[in-house]
């Protein structure tokens, strides 16, 4: 089993810039696929950045240019950089790793299968 523990959410108004931190409880993302997804209230969950086994990202079309996504190996961590934060960015963004049973989602260019995620880390955009 693998726990995976995001941080970095809080309210930001229009413009700002955020922070997410993804910290697994041992070392799945160095030959894995993995993503950031967001869930807003009355909406679907979508996949808002991936970066594959080779290093490739992939990002949605809504955050391209204004998401960064990246891993830090040696810390078991991956990160979402979000700048030019817009309201419609507001939702509960979680990040998700291979696991036992996964599930298949396309984010951009990348089809992954997902089976751990995260509790999730509030983000609030506000104008």
């Amino acid at each position: 089993q693998v726990q995976l523990v995001e941080s970095g959410g809080g309210s930001v108004q229009a413009g700002g810039s955020l922070r997410l931190s993804c910290t697994a409880s041992r070392n799945i993302f160095r030959s894995a696929c993995v993503a950031w997804f967001r869930q807003a209230p009355g909406k679907e969950r979508e996949g808002v950045a991936a970066v594959g086994v080779t290093g490739s990202t992939s990002y949605a079309d809504s955050v391209k240019g204004r998401f960064t996504i990246s891993r830090d190996n040696a810390k078991n961590t991956l990160y979402l950089q979000m700048n030019n934060l817009k309201p419609e960015d507001t939702a509960m963004y979680y990040c998700a790793a291979p696991g036992p049973q996964n599930s298949a989602a396309t984010i951009g260019t990348l089809t992954c299968a997902f089976g751990y995620w995260g509790q999730g880390t509030q983000v609030t955009v506000f104008s």
